[in-house]
């Protein structure tokens, strides 16, 4: 068995393991308190929208997990920048950790000379938390992620494309050896957004930005949601802050959830980029680049389906062009996104709501 091969088992390996809480037989099940007492699992592939270039693929696994479970310069970040947002007091800050990585490619990823008019070969293999709070009835959330990793070889970009396309049948990858160089980095990303609607339909607004080595941008846009028992902020997705905790929405939602809760829904996201190490390069090394495109825009349609606390929800993006070249721009490009949740009500009691008196 290649050494790639080893790599990707001991990474399915490590999260096999974070994903399973050990416990005693006669322990109770997890609570709010315990490890992942929530799970998700995101995935992006540019494959199943026919394509094999640039952002092509992306995945996030974590889940809920107590604040003093989460390393503290981990989570001072995040508390940092709440403190600045001054979120009501009495409002309980949910907690969440990560483990993430992204790849981009050129187009012809079957060339092994390097590529100077085309997107650099990258990846980012990082750490992640997320701190959350819900105010104002559940009609608006603060969210406020930091992430840390590597960019580089050390992100394991060429073992795991490798093998996954092996596994698939797929082209193979060869020209990894042209990636930017291993760098350290870090992003801070903060997302604000309100709910507006009911049960049935409802708008969700969000505004926010991302500060780091990684990534700098400003962000606004919005989805809208109609269906069925309609909860949370709308759906997930990995970019920074994207992925939320589904016990910080229904924490504050008063009586018993429905078994079924669905949704269509479509969206928008637009972005002004000061800084996109995946395309301007790493920040201390002298490495392969592209001339960015500052604005770029994410429109997005969708479905999620949820069943007592599994969830399902599946996407496809539009993203507009993000560079260009003495030869041409990049083009547009399209994405599959695919979240799987594992969703239970958070445990102790929880508001009713006041019965209407009988008419007389």
């Amino acid at each position: 068995m290649s050494r790639a091969s080893h790599r990707i088992i001991a990474i399915l390996v490590f999260l096999a393991a974070w994903a399973v809480p050990a416990q005693a037989a006669e322990a109770p099940a997890p609570s709010i308190g315990a490890w992942f007492s929530e799970a998700q699992f995101l995935l992006d592939n540019d494959t199943w929208a026919k394509t094999d270039r640039y952002y092509t693929s992306g995945f996030k696994f974590g889940g809920a997990v107590h604040l003093r479970n989460i390393w503290q310069p981990l989570q001072a970040p995040g508390n940092a920048a709440l403190a600045l947002i001054r979120p009501d007091p009495k409002a309980e800050t949910f907690g969440g950790i990560f483990v993430g990585q992204n790849l981009y490619t050129p187009k012809e990823i079957g060339e092994t000379r390097p590529q100077p008019f085309d997107r650099p070969w990258a990846a980012w293999l990082y750490l992640g938390t997320v701190l959350q709070v819900v105010r104002r009835d559940g009609k608006v959330l603060d969210s406020v992620e930091f992430d840390i990793g590597m960019v580089g070889p050390a992100a394991l970009g060429e073992d795991v494309q490798t093998t996954v396309h092996e596994i698939v049948g797929a082209p193979t990858p060869r020209g990894w050896h042209n990636q930017l160089p291993n760098e350290p980095g870090f992003l801070v990303a903060y997302v604000h957004k309100r709910k507006l609607g009911n049960e049935h339909a409802d708008l969700i607004p969000h505004a926010g930005a991302t500060l780091g080595t990684v990534l700098t941008l400003a962000r606004a846009g919005g989805t809208a949601r109609l269906g069925r028992n309609l909860s949370g902020f709308g759906p997930d997705r990995i970019e920074p802050s994207g992925a939320l905790l589904q016990n910080t929405r229904v924490s504050v939602q008063s009586g018993a959830r429905p078994a079924w809760e669905y949704y269509a829904f479509a969206g928008a996201d637009f972005r002004y980029v000061a800084h996109n190490i995946f395309l301007d390069g790493t920040v201390f090394r002298d490495s392969p680049s592209v001339e960015k495109k500052r604005f770029v825009r994410d429109i997005s349609a969708g479905v999620s389906v949820r069943y007592r606390a599994f969830r399902f929800t599946l996407s496809r993006v539009h993203r507009s062009e993000e560079f260009t070249t003495p030869l041409g721009g990049s083009g547009r490009q399209a994405f599959f996104g695919l979240s799987l949740a594992y969703e239970p009500e958070p445990p102790g009691p929880r508001p009713q709501s006041t019965p209407k008196p009988d008419a007389e």
